[in-house]
């Protein structure tokens, strides 16, 4: 059974991976808007990929014989005034989850609850990938006003498949 403080931690984690997927589906329509599909397209998988973090702790969760609760998720704020500033926002959005992830462990390890350690481990190599905004952000900063370089990221962000992200 898992112990009641680790419940309400594992449920908050839940709301921050949906939260965190429906900030990704606001900035896809941001970019949609922009007339940016690959863009978008990143940012929907992102909205697919941050659903099923939400999914992995529900089931665990539900596994273990804890209770589920749901938590209302805040409308997303997805305002900005170029690309750059998005994926500003997303790094910054996924170094906080980062640091969710990592608090849990923590809490886990001084919990003694190995099953959660064990599949924080998965979301700890996770969160490694999730800052790869971090790449496409410079790759930005490099393009600057150069509307040309800026399409032929969109159209390599277009590309982005599930297979690379398993």
């Amino acid at each position: 059974m898992i112990k009641q403080k680790v419940q309400n931690e594992i449920n908050d984690q839940i709301q921050a991976e949906f939260q965190s997927a429906w900030l990704y589906l606001a900035y896809a329509a941001w970019f949609e808007e922009k007339n940016l599909e690959g863009f978008a397209h990143w940012m929907r998988m992102q909205w697919q990929e941050e659903q099923a973090h939400g999914m992995k702790f529900y089931n665990h969760m539900l596994s273990r014989g804890g209770t589920v609760e749901l938590q209302a998720l805040d409308k997303p704020v997805a305002d900005a005034e170029e690309s750059e500033e998005v994926f500003e926002k997303v790094l910054e959005h996924e170094r906080y989850i980062t640091k969710r992830i990592h608090s849990l462990y923590d809490l886990a390890k001084s919990e003694g609850d190995y099953p959660l350690q064990t599949l924080l481990h998965w979301f700890i190599d996770e969160q490694v990938e999730e800052e790869n905004a971090e790449r496409i952000l410079e790759r930005l900063k490099l393009i600057g006003d150069d509307n040309a370089s800026l399409y032929m990221l969109d159209q390599e962000l277009a590309g982005r498949s599930e297979e690379e992200d398993a």
